[in-house]
Order: C-alpha cells, then sequence, then structure tokens
C-alpha cells in the first residue's frame, strides 16, 4: 500500500469519526426536541439543549468563523437560546419551591409567600418562553434543517475534518480559561471585590470558558489525545462551583428586577431575603477553590 493511499484511508477513517459522532448528537436533539414539544419535561428541554450545545462545539471546532456552515450553526444556536430560556425558568422555579417548602417547614409564612409570589411571576415568564419555544422549535428541527444537516455530512464533513486537529483547539481553549482564571484573581483580589460588576462578569467569563472545556472534551472525545480525556471531569468541577455563584447571582438579579411593589412583599421580609441570598453568593464565592477569595469582602 503506497503512502498516499495510508494517508487516504487514515483521512477517510477520521471522516467517518466525526461522522458517526455528529449523527450520534443530531439524533438525540431531534427526538429530545419532539418530546420537549409534547409535554415540556424538563429532561427533555435540558437534553435537547445540551446536545445542541455539543453540535455547536463540535462546528466550531471544524469551522471556527462558521463561513461554511453559518446557516447550520444559527439554527443549532437559535434552537440553544430558545431551550435555554424554558430550561433557566425551569430551575429557577425547582430551586425557589424547595427553598418555600423548607421555609413553610420552618414555620416562615412571610417568606413562603414571597417565595410562591416569585415562583408565580416566573412560571408566567416561562409561559412566554414555552410558547416561543413551541413556534420556533419545529422550524428549527424539521426537515429544512433535515436537508442542512445531509449537505454538510456529505459535502463540508470531509474537507473541513481534513484541516482541523481537536487537540489544537483544546489546547487554545486552556490556554484562554488560565488568562481569564489570571484576570479573576487579580479583580478578586481587590478591595471590595463583591461589589464589583467588573469582577462578576469576569467570573461568569470564567464559568462559561471552563463550560466550552468541558463540552469539547465530551463532544471530540473520540478526536483528542489521552491527556485530554480528563478534561470533562475537571472543568465539569470548576463549571458546577461557579455556577453555584452564578446562580445565586442570577437569582438575586431576578428579584431585583421585578421589585418588591410588583411582588406585593412587605419591606423587612423582602429586605431579609435579599440579604439572605447576598450571603449566600458570598459564602460560595469563599467556598470556590476556581478563584481563591481570602480578603474581606462586602455585598
Amino acid at each position: 500500500m503506497t503512502a498516499q493511499q495510508l494517508t487516504k484511508d487514515k483521512q477517510v477513517s477520521k471522516t467517518r469519526q466525526w461522522e458517526q459522532a455528529m449523527n450520534r448528537l443530531y439524533i438525540n436533539f431531534q427526538d429530545y426536541s419532539k418530546g420537549a414539544l409534547q409535554g415540556f419535561g424538563d429532561e427533555d428541554i435540558h437534553q435537547a439543549r445540551v446536545n445542541s450545545r455539543k453540535l455547536l462545539t463540535l462546528l466550531s471546532i471544524l469551522d471556527p468563523a462558521h463561513s461554511a456552515t453559518e446557516e447550520l450553526y444559527s439554527t443549532f444556536k437559535q434552537a440553544q437560546k430558545k431551550l435555554g430560556k424554558v430550561r433557566d425558568a425551569d430551575v429557577l422555579i425547582a430551586s425557589f419551591k424547595e427553598r418555600r417548602k423548607a421555609a413553610k417547614e420552618a414555620g416562615d409564612t412571610k417568606t413562603a409567600e414571597l417565595l410562591k409570589a416569585v415562583i408565580r411571576h416566573q412560571k408566567d415568564k416561562r409561559k412566554a418562553f414555552r410558547k416561543k419555544l413551541e413556534e420556533a422549535l419545529p422550524k428549527l428541527s424539521g426537515k429544512t434543517l433535515d436537508l442542512q444537516w445531509n449537505r454538510f455530512i456529505s459535502e463540508q464533513l470531509e474537507p473541513l475534518a481534513a484541516k482541523k486537529d481537536a487537540n489544537v483547539v483544546m489546547r487554545e481553549l486552556e490556554v484562554a480559561f488560565e488568562q481569564k482564571q489570571k484576570t479573576c484573581k487579580t479583580l478578586f483580589k481587590a478591595p471590595g471585590a463583591a461589589e464589583s460588576t467588573e469582577a462578576f462578569d469576569a467570573l461568569h467569563e470564567l464559568r462559561i470558558a471552563a463550560k466550552e472545556l468541558r463540552y469539547t472534551a465530551n463532544a471530540a472525545a473520540f478526536a483528542l489525545n489521552q491527556k485530554f480525556h480528563a478534561h470533562e471531569a475537571i472543568y465539569k468541577d470548576i463549571q458546577e462551583q461557579l455556577g453555584v455563584i452564578n446562580d445565586k447571582r442570577v437569582w438575586l438579579e431576578t428579584l431585583n428586577a421585578i421589585g418588591r411593589e410588583e411582588l406585593d412583599v412587605g419591606k423587612k421580609t423582602w429586605a431579609a431575603f435579599t440579604e439572605g441570598l447576598k450571603a449566600e453568593v458570598l459564602e460560595a464565592l469563599h467556598q470556590n477553590e476556581v478563584v481563591p477569595v481570602t480578603v474581606s469582602t462586602k455585598l
């Protein structure tokens, strides 16, 4: 067998790996999308979003500028965004339901009433998000997408896969993460860091960088060297630590955006609950091991 034939066979094998991995994710996305539209089940929404995110990850490796896959990438991006709105509302509502149950068991009726009002408000928002998803997702996961996908697999995948090395992408993502981590550490060393929008925005960007590494390690595992195989677990842990901080921040911002008057809550109850959430943000910040916070902070 000639060297040329060996190279060709190797490329065919590489393309086949990409095709199998991406088709599996695509089928999952389609199946979970159908399930999501049938009843808006939490797991269907979550898995449809996860699989669309993994597809976006692999498309970004193959075509970083999205010049060849713009239409396909845009479709998955729109789907992910609309699924994400519903998923985020699901998570917030579930969390606040748990808090309400705990408040009721503790005999804290005023806090329980506050949480009931927040849940009701968020359910109304989720209803609107679900309506938009119900209108958009059939178009984003229907026959048009099938045509785009089949064209991508048959015409575009092989030349794109021939030019890309997922290991190089992983290393680039690592470097970007390390730079963002360094920035965060510097910002959180400053006095009053917990009051700094800049510091928390940087932390949010760091969480996104960890998420990208985690998803790349998972979705592109078939194309990665052994040294990257542990990265999914490593960056999942990092993402979760930073996610706890981010979630509590988002909940606090959500409450403030709604406002005490809109929820018809007394000043003392409102102050006690929001101060408690602020304390939880600080506790999560101090407990995280990704960006150590040793200075005294006040939110």
